[in-house]
């Protein structure tokens, strides 16, 4: 983390921390550039050094995943009138590339690889997909973030922010049931076998309640964050838990993306109750696709996304704003309550008081109205002093350029399992203006992070080895070198936004995950 004032440490309990790098080019014109002859002296570099020093020559930017380049090789950029397709296969050590022309673009593909044939003791284990959106019935609209999980079982997911879900389930669960849940609605159950295939849309029916506002004035928010507070071993678990999880992280510029990294992800959630042991992430798969030279000087990276999502586990960590030394410098008030499972909970909006001229959080919570668990948090930094959070956020910034914050949101939630709340998604969104010095041109980037725990298991739960974890606090896309041809199998991902795919679509990828037989 950058240096920041006390105060500021004090109350931000979770950041994301961004990276700015260069990115240069110069356009030159050429009908048929892979046939063109290039000369090059820069010598050995790295390949994305190399790619870059290409499209500085050429004006032609480079568009592939990481399955297919690794740019952290050593390669040796030196040629002397020779094809640029001949350069490009050497220096990325492979004569069984295709590259395309598509404007000013070369996108680096390779045709998918014959599927390897397992044995028939090496069968994978049949799964079975459902999909779907799921929505308000009486607006239409969607639910973003709404859980849809089996019954009684540690397995499930989130929708996405268009309300879009997909779920696989094994033979083993077609008796069961997916139950479907979101704050303020009635839960609707579906036997997973009328599931089975479907994308269909699933309405819910808004739960009101009627309570008579003297009820509401009555209740004290501050006591009952306090309550929740003094509950979180009681509600959360003194024995610790593995997490599977699925974790995605992205940089867009306005709608082109520069960046997506996705994983597949275990989390040794310690306990709940006065622990000095931290909580521990172990990496099964991940991938990350890149578009590693955009016709711009600028290229954003988020740092510490995956310390991030631990951080934002606010009944692990203490939420700044339900901390009693911290409550006289925020107003709560009860809005409402709202029905969820067949149970209520208080609906507590917060805001930093006037006259606090610090960057504090404001938003709303929901906590259980019986056990006092806090089920949902949404907050973002006060718009008004956001600024002053600037060095919290930018590092390593661009000389000549001026790069500060916007809007920093979070949400978090949380689900009950057996009687025991566990995490259950977590995501961030943040945005950035970057504008060079003494112009009025400004640049908007779009970073997001997010975190869908898929598995929760408490049985035979033992900590990871030193040499398994996870650099949680790095540049996560950096730490990417491979990519899995068969990357999901039988796990759960969260499904991407229309604006997210249509990213993707511009880039020339087409993920495999997500064409038309999954959906």
């Amino acid at each position: 983390m950058g240096p920041v004032n006390g105060y500021m440490v004090r109350r931000i309990s979770a950041v994301a921390l961004i990276i700015l790098l260069t990115c240069n080019q110069a356009a030159v014109g050429q009908e048929n550039i892979l046939d063109s002859l290039f000369t090059f002296r820069a010598g050995v570099v790295r390949t994305g050094s190399a790619l870059n020093i290409i499209t500085r020559q050429t004006g032609y930017n480079f568009t592939y995943d990481s399955r297919l380049v690794n740019t952290e090789n050593k390669t040796d950029l030196t040629f002397t009138r020779l094809r640029l397709e001949v350069i490009l296969d050497s220096i990325l050590q492979s004569d069984s590339l295709v590259y395309t022309l598509i404007d000013k673009y070369i996108i680096i593909s390779r045709a998918l690889p014959s599927p390897f044939v397992k044995s028939d003791s090496e069968t994978p284990e049949e799964v079975f997909y459902i999909s779907g959106i799921i929505s308000d019935a009486e607006t239409k609209e969607p639910l973003p973030f709404a859980t849809v999980v089996i019954k009684d079982k540690g397995k499930g997911m989130v929708s996405n922010a268009r309300g879009e879900f997909g779920l696989k389930i094994t033979r083993e669960s077609l008796p069961d049931t997916i139950s479907v849940s979101y704050l303020g609605y009635i839960r609707r159950e579906i036997p997973i076998e009328q599931a089975i295939g479907n994308n269909f849309d699933i309405s819910l029916i808004r739960d009101f309640i009627s309570i008579p506002e003297i009820i509401i004035r009555t209740h004290v928010p501050q006591e009952i964050i306090q309550k929740c507070v003094a509950s979180i071993q009681k509600n959360y678990g003194n024995t610790p838990a593995i997490l599977t999880c699925f974790y995605r992280e992205g940089v867009m510029k306005k709608e082109e993306l520069q960046i997506y990294s996705e994983a597949i992800l275990q989390i040794y959630k310690s306990s709940y109750s006065n622990t000095l042991l931290n909580d521990q992430v172990k990496i099964y798969k991940s991938r990350k696709i890149e578009n590693t030279s955009l016709d711009d000087t600028l290229a954003i990276r988020l740092k510490a996304g995956l310390s991030t999502c631990l951080d934002l586990d606010g009944m692990r960590n203490n939420f700044d704003f339900m901390k009693s030394d911290n409550m006289p410098e925020y107003s709560y008030r009860i809005t409402d309550i709202v029905m969820t499972d067949n149970e209520s909970a208080y609906v507590i909006d917060f805001e930093q008081r006037e006259g606090i001229d610090l960057p504090l959080f404001r938003g709303t919570m929901y906590i259980n109205t019986d056990d006092y668990a806090l089920l949902n948090a949404d907050f973002e930094l006060h718009p008004r002093y956001i600024q002053k959070m600037k060095e919290s956020f930018v590092t390593s910034s661009l000389h000549g350029f001026d790069t500060w914050p916007v809007t920093v949101k979070y949400s978090v939630s949380y689900r009950k399992l057996n009687g025991r709340y566990f995490l259950n998604h977590v995501r961030g969104d943040l945005v950035f203006i970057s504008r060079k010095k003494k112009k009025l041109f400004k640049s908007q980037f779009n970073v997001f992070f997010e975190l869908a725990v898929t598995g929760i298991r408490t049985e035979n739960v033992s900590r990871f080895e030193k040499e398994e974890l996870a650099p949680i606090h790095s540049v996560f896309s950096k730490t990417i070198t491979n990519y899995d041809y068969l990357f999901w199998e039988n796990q759960d991902f969260l499904k991407p936004e229309e604006n997210l795919l249509q990213a993707l679509e511009n880039m020339k990828v087409k993920l495999q995950e997500f064409s038309d037989e999954n959906k």
